[in-house]
C-alpha cells in the first residue's frame, strides 16, 4: 500500500476529486493548507503598497492506495492538476505499513477495501476530511457527517 500526498492549487480540486473517482478512490483527506516552494512566495498589492505573501494558499490530497492503483492515481492527479505555470504543486508517494479500520479492526486492504455493491470492480475507500481552520467533520460515514 501506499500514501499519496499531492499538493495542487485550490481551484483544482473539484477536477482532481473527478478524476481520483473515475479510477476507483472512493475518499480522500483534503486539507486547506499554506506554503511556498522556489519561489519564496508571491507580491501583492494592496492600496498602492507592495506586500510580499510568503505562504500560498494550496489544498493538500491524501489517500492510500493499493500498489497496483499508484499508477493510476498518479497520473489522474498529474493530468487534472497541471495548469503548466509556476506552483501546480508536487506529488509524494510513501510506504504505507498498516492500515487499520478502527470500528470493525479489518486491516491493510481490507481496511481500504469497500464493497462494490455485488460486482464489478472494487472501490478504494478512504476519509474524505475538509478542514478549515479545524475539524469541520465527514462528508459521509456512520456519524453522517458529525462529531470526530
Amino acid at each position: 500500500m501506499k500514501k499519496i500526498e499531492a499538493i495542487i492549487k485550490p481551484f483544482k480540486l473539484d477536477e482532481v476529486k473527478d478524476a481520483l473517482t473515475e479510477v476507483g478512490v472512493q475518499g480522500m483527506t483534503v486539507t486547506e493548507v499554506k506554503g511556498f516552494g522556489r519561489t519564496g512566495g508571491k507580491k501583492e498589492v494592496y492600496r498602492g503598497s507592495a506586500y510580499v505573501v510568503d505562504f500560498v494558499p494550496k489544498i493538500k490530497i491524501e489517500v492510500v492506495v493499493p500498489e497496483s492503483l499508484v499508477p493510476s492515481v498518479l497520473d489522474a492527479i498529474e493530468r487534472t492538476a497541471k495548469t503548466g505555470r509556476i506552483g501546480d504543486g508536487k506529488i509524494f508517494v510513501s510506504p504505507v505499513e498498516e492500515v487499520i479500520r478502527i470500528r470493525t479492526g479489518e486491516r491493510n486492504e481490507e481496511a481500504l477495501l469497500a464493497p462494490a455493491g455485488g460486482g464489478g470492480s472494487p472501490l478504494w475507500r478512504g476519509w474524505y476530511i475538509v478542514r478549515r481552520d479545524g475539524f469541520s467533520g465527514r462528508s459521509s460515514g456512520p456519524c453522517g457527517g458529525h462529531g470526530p
